[in-house]
C-alpha cells in the first residue's frame, strides 16, 4: 500500500494537474515545430524504403490498406523519439508516418476517419506506426487511445529528466533567443531554492506523475520504457527489446548503426548498400547552455524522488542518479 500512497502523494504534492490544453499551450511556439520532426516525409520514406525491400517494394503506395495504428511512441519530448522512430523504420514490417500527426492531443475532433487517412499503408502482417512526444502529457490521451483500441502497444522513450530540461529549454532557445534564462524559469523562488514544477520543461520529466494517468487505462505489460540513454550507448540493444515488444523478428541489428563522433550519437545505415548513413538532422545533438551547478543540484535534488517512484511504478532503474554521482 505504501507504494500507492507514495504515488497518490506526488500528485497531492504538485496539487494541480494541468488543464486540458495547458501542457501543450505551456510550450505554444516552441512545439515539435522542429524542421527536422517534419523533415522524414513520406517522399524521403519513399526514398528510404526499408531494408527488406530490395526492389523498393513496400515504398510504393498503391497497394495495401491504411489502417490505425496498432502501436504508438508517445514521449517523451527530446527523450530520443526521432531517433527511435527512424531505427524501428528501418524493419521492414514497420510502416510509419514521418510527421507527427497530434491526433490524441490536438486533432482529436477530425475523427478517427482522418487519422486512418494520415498512416502509410500496410500489408497484413506489418505494423503501422506513429510517434507524437506530447501524448505523454496530455491528461485524456490515454482515455482516447483506449477507446481507439484497448490493445494498442504503447512505446516511451525516457531520459535523464535534468538533461532533457535542459534539451527542452535548447530547443525553444533556438527559435525564440530573446527568452530568460534557464535558471530564471526554471525556479519560482531562486532565493528558496523552489523549483517551478509548472514550467513545461520541468513538469514533463516528473515521469511517475504522467505515468500514474496511463496506468489508470494500459496494463504495464502493454507500455515499454525505452532508455534514451542506452538508445545512444547502445542502440541494438534497446532495438532488441523493441522489436521483441512488438513482436517483430530481430532484423535491426549493430550492422544498423554506426557511432558518428561529431554529433555524439549513432547514425543509421542500411546494411546490405554502402550509401551514406542518415544521421539526423542539425536540429538535434544541439550545444547545451552552460547552466549553473547549483541549479542542476538543485533540480536533481527536486527529480530524485520522484525518479526513484518511476523506477518502482515501472520495475526498471534507469541510473539516472547513478550517473550524477560519476560525475
Amino acid at each position: 500500500a505504501s507504494n500507492g500512497s507514495r504515488e497518490g502523494a506526488a500528485g497531492a504534492w504538485l496539487q494541480t494537474p494541468l488543464a486540458p490544453g495547458e501542457v501543450i499551450t505551456a510550450q505554444s511556439g516552441a512545439f515539435e515545430r522542429d524542421p527536422q520532426e517534419s523533415s522524414t516525409t513520406d517522399e524521403e520514406l519513399s526514398r528510404a524504403g526499408s531494408p527488406g525491400s530490395r526492389g523498393g517494394g513496400s515504398t510504393t503506395p498503391d497497394y495495401g490498406e491504411k489502417r490505425l495504428p496498432q502501436a504508438l511512441i508517445i514521449g517523451v519530448k527530446k527523450g530520443g523519439t526521432r531517433a527511435l522512430l527512424e531505427a524501428i523504420r528501418a524493419h521492414p514490417d514497420v510502416r510509419a508516418v514521418g510527421t507527427e500527426p497530434h491526433f490524441f492531443d490536438r486533432n482529436y475532433e477530425k475523427g478517427l476517419e482522418w487519422y486512418r487517412n494520415v498512416m502509410p499503408k500496410t500489408l497484413d502482417g506489418q505494423i503501422t506506426m506513429e510517434k507524437t512526444p506530447s501524448y505523454f502529457v496530455t491528461n485524456e490521451a490515454p482515455r482516447r487511445i483506449h477507446s481507439m483500441a484497448k490493445d494498442t502497444k504503447l512505446i516511451v522513450v525516457v531520459r535523464n529528466p535534468v538533461t532533457r530540461a535542459i534539451s527542452d529549454y535548447t530547443q525553444t532557445l533556438s527559435k525564440k533567443p530573446e527568452i530568460p534564462t534557464f535558471e530564471v524559469l526554471a525556479f519560482k523562488n531562486r532565493t528558496l531554492g523552489l523549483i517551478d514544477a509548472s514550467w513545461s520543461a520541468i513538469r514533463i520529466g516528473i515521469y511517475a506523475l504522467h505515468l500514474e494517468n496511463w496506468l489508470q487505462y494500459f496494463p504495464l505489460s502493454q507500455i515499454l520504457f525505452v532508455s534514451g540513454e542506452r538508445l545512444i550507448t547502445d542502440p541494438a540493444g534497446e532495438m532488441a527489446k523493441v522489436q521483441d515488444f512488438l513482436g517483430l523478428k530481430r532484423l535491426v541489428t549493430e550492422k544498423h548503426f554506426y557511432f558518428n563522433k561529431t554529433k555524439g550519437f549513432p547514425c543509421l545505415k542500411k546494411p546490405e548498400d554502402s550509401s551514406a548513413p542518415r544521421c539526423l538532422g542539425k536540429s538535434k545533438g544541439r550545444t547545451h547552455p552552460k547552466i549553473d551547478p547549483d541549479v542542476i543540484h538543485r533540480l536533481r535534488k527536486f527529480y530524485k524522488p520522484f525518479n526513484v517512484m518511476f523506477y518502482q511504478m515501472t520495475g526498471q532503474d534507469f541510473q539516472w542518479e547513478q550517473e550524477e554521482s560519476d560525475k
